[in-house]
């Protein structure tokens, strides 16, 4: 078996970046492309652990600042780490908290040292810095840890991204010096807004620096318009290195996914199969659509005709639709359930597609069935 940070490339796409790799890390395999689903605070909402095993995830998402906040580091030393608090044998990575530097902004004051954070939760005061970032990744034991960075908003001047740049390459080197949980990964995060000689810049700094096993693609995303999102995925990619994982954050709407896999990109993390779930969103192969729809109403067919998920096996748009609307936490359960199931069949199906070099063939229908140009900015009515 490779060594615990080995990212091979299995097989490369003839006509375009795609690829299919495979990650070693201490709680086995992870196969790219990679969805992660996102459990901020050690779980992913209304989602069962076997039920994610279920669906072949084999790597999930956590947050630094938020299981720092709660339970707490006590808890989780007690608990002997993340993976046994939360009952998960497969892979976790740690988000470092750099991205509540940029969702926070209200309640943070920056420091060249790191940032004072007030907590949402009781209004104290804590401090993270490089240091403290690494250490609480360390207790929680995640396979990847990624670096305490900046992640300036959008829209923000040149002058305060080269700043946020400044501080991420001050502050990685200060995280690569860190001892590390035994097997953890490090992955550096490129920062530099839509700037592309700042994004070159930070890249190259991360690239000086030993010890990092993959790059992340940070601040994209974060408010900025549809056209800029992929430009800022390309200029960044050009700048990583073909031997080492590349990991999109928080970006995770299909059409983008299959385009950032076009441009090389090997794994994605997204909240929105969870979140669009509580409000009634589902997703289709074709689309997605509302099941609170009062079209829904008297439907008694599967959310998705097709779909092996239990949701699909046993219930009825109608069904679940009543549920939702009378706030039964089943319906949201049922919801996300489904959702999730259409995000790993996605998953499943593009590697297959890269394997078979059909590769452009799904692109073009996962555009057409979600890019912006489809119809009713990509939702299907009930059909």
């Amino acid at each position: 078996m490779p060594d615990t940070g080995t990212f091979e490339v299995l097989h490369e796409d003839a006509s375009s970046r795609a690829r299919l790799g495979r990650l070693w890390t201490a709680h086995g395999p992870v196969e790219t492309p990679v969805f992660m689903p996102v459990g901020t605070q050690g779980t992913v909402k209304t989602m069962a652990p076997w039920e994610l095993e279920g669906l072949n995830c084999e790597i999930l998402l956590g947050n630094t600042y938020h299981l720092n906040v709660r339970p707490g580091m006590e808890v989780m030393e007690r608990a002997g780490g993340l993976h046994r608090f939360m009952d998960w044998k497969r892979a976790i990575l740690t988000d470092s908290g750099g991205y509540q530097v940029f969702s926070l902004t209200a309640l943070r004051q920056m420091t060249p040292e790191g940032v004072w954070f007030q907590s949402h939760v009781d209004g104290n005061k804590m401090f993270m810095g490089p240091k403290e970032s690494m250490a609480i990744q360390r207790v929680l034991g995640s396979d990847i840890a990624m670096l305490f960075d900046e992640c300036p908003p959008y829209p923000c001047t040149r002058e305060y991204a080269c700043q946020a740049v400044a501080r991420t390459l001050l502050w990685a080197a200060s995280c690569v010096e860190q001892p590390r949980a035994p097997g953890q990964l490090y992955f550096g995060i490129v920062q530099g807004g839509v700037f592309p000689e700042l994004r070159e810049k930070c890249a190259a700094g991360l690239l000086a620096l030993d010890g990092l096993d993959g790059y992340a693609i940070g601040g994209v995303s974060v408010g900025e318009p549809e056209e800029l999102i992929l430009p800022g995925v390309r200029m960044t990619v050009d700048l990583l290195p073909r031997e080492r994982p590349r990991y999109l954050m928080g970006v995770g709407q299909f059409w983008q996914m299959a385009e950032s896999v076009a441009l090389g990109v090997d794994m994605f993390d997204c909240v929105m199969p969870t979140r669009l779930a509580r409000h009634g969103t589902v997703f289709t192969r074709q689309g997605r659509y509302s099941v609170r729809a009062a079209v829904n109403r008297l439907d008694d067919r599967p959310l998705e005709e097709g779909c092996p998920c239990v949701a699909c096996r046993r219930f009825s748009r109608s069904y679940v639709r009543h549920l939702l609307n009378v706030g039964e936490i089943l319906g949201v359960r049922l919801t996300a359930l489904h959702n999730m199931q259409c995000y790993f069949d996605f998953i499943a199906r593009m590697r297959q597609s890269i394997r078979d070099g059909t590769f452009e063939e799904f692109r073009a229908e996962t555009a057409r069935a979600y890019g912006p140009a489809s119809a009713e900015s990509n939702t299907v009515a009930d059909g």
